[in-house]
C-alpha cells in the first residue's frame, strides 16, 4: 500500500480520522508506524496529501490529514473487455486500476460463457475494494467507472458513443492484425497531449468475424502485438502498457 485512501465521509472537519481494519493493519504491521510519523493519504476521487500519526492502538491508527495536493490527472485509457472467467476477472480488477484505466466497460460476446455474468465478481461489493487496492498501489485516487452490458450489438451500435464520451481513438486487439499499437497511436493521434484511447479486448477464444466487423464499422482500428495468442489477463496488462507508453506525454 503506497497510499492510504480515505472515504470523504471518514474525515472530520479538522482532517482527523481513525482507521481500523486492513488499512490500520497495514500501517501497524507492515509500515510499523509510530506517533508523529507521516504517511501518504488521499481522498477517494479527491485530493492527495499527508497525514501525521496522532496515536496507535492494538488495531487502530489515529491520523490528522492535510490534503493540499491536487487530485491526479484523469487517465486517458478506457477498456472495453469481453467478460473473462470469474477468477481471471477477480485478478484483473486491482491491476486495471493500478494501470490507470479510466473506465471499464464489460461486455458479452459469442465466446463468453453466460454464467460469467451471474458471478459475484461483477458486483460492486466485490470489485470496488479491489479497484481501491489498485489505486493505493499506484498512488491514485480516481476510481474507474464500471459498466456491464449483456448485449454486445446494442452496446456498440447504440450505447458506446454516449459511454465513451467521444474517445479520440478506438483500438481492438486482434492477433492477426499487422499494425502495432505504437504505429496506430502515432498515426491517428499525433502529438495531441489530451487524446484518449478506448481499447477493446475479446474473450480468450477471440472475437468472431461478426464482432470484429461491427467494431471496425464503429471506428475501431485493429492492432496486434505479434502472432501469439495470450490469456485475457496477460493480454490486458500487456496491451494497456503499450497504449500508455504510446500516448503523447502532457507538457
Amino acid at each position: 500500500m503506497n497510499l492510504v485512501i480515505l472515504d470523504p465521509g471518514e474525515l472530520s472537519a479538522g482532517g482527523k480520522v481513525r482507521l481500523s481494519g486492513p488499512r490500520a493493519a497495514h500501517l501497524l504491521q507492515v509500515l510499523r508506524v509510530k506517533d508523529g510519523q507521516t504517511v501518504r493519504v488521499g481522498v477517494l476521487n479527491g485530493a492527495l496529501g499527508a497525514a501525521t500519526v496522532r496515536s496507535v492502538g492494538d488495531e487502530t491508527v489515529d491520523l490528522t490529514c492535510v490534503l493540499d495536493a491536487r487530485p491526479p490527472r484523469p487517465q486517458r485509457v478506457d477498456l472495453l473487455l469481453a467478460v473473462p472467467r470469474p477468477k481471471v476477472m477477480r485478478r484483473l480488477w486491482a491491476q486495471l486500476a493500478a494501470l490507470g484505466v479510466r473506465r471499464i466497460i464489460l461486455t458479452n460476446a459469442e465466446r463468453v460463457e453466460r454464467p460469467y455474468f451471474d458471478t459475484h465478481v461483477l458486483t460492486p461489493q466485490c470489485y470496488r475494494p479491489l479497484l481501491i487496492e489498485g489505486l493505493q498501489q499506484a498512488r491514485d485516487t480516481l476510481l474507474p467507472a464500471v459498466s456491464i452490458h449483456r448485449r454486445f450489438k446494442v452496446l456498440i451500435e447504440d450505447e458506446l458513443d454516449v459511454i465513451d464520451e467521444g474517445a479520440g481513438l478506438r483500438l481492438v486487439a486482434d492477433p492477426d492484425a499487422g499494425p502495432s499499437v505504437s504505429e496506430i497511436v502515432s498515426a491517428r493521434l499525433g502529438p495531441e497531449p489530451e487524446a484518449r484511447v478506448l481499447l477493446a479486448i475479446g474473450p480468450e477464444g477471440g472475437w468472431n468475424a461478426f464482432e470484429l466487423g461491427l467494431l471496425q464499422a464503429h471506428r475501431f482500428h485493429h492492432v496486434g502485438m505479434g502472432s501469439r495468442t495470450l490469456r485475457t489477463d496477460t493480454a490486458c496488462l500487456a496491451l494497456l502498457a503499450l497504449v500508455r507508453d504510446a500516448l503523447p506525454r502532457p507538457a
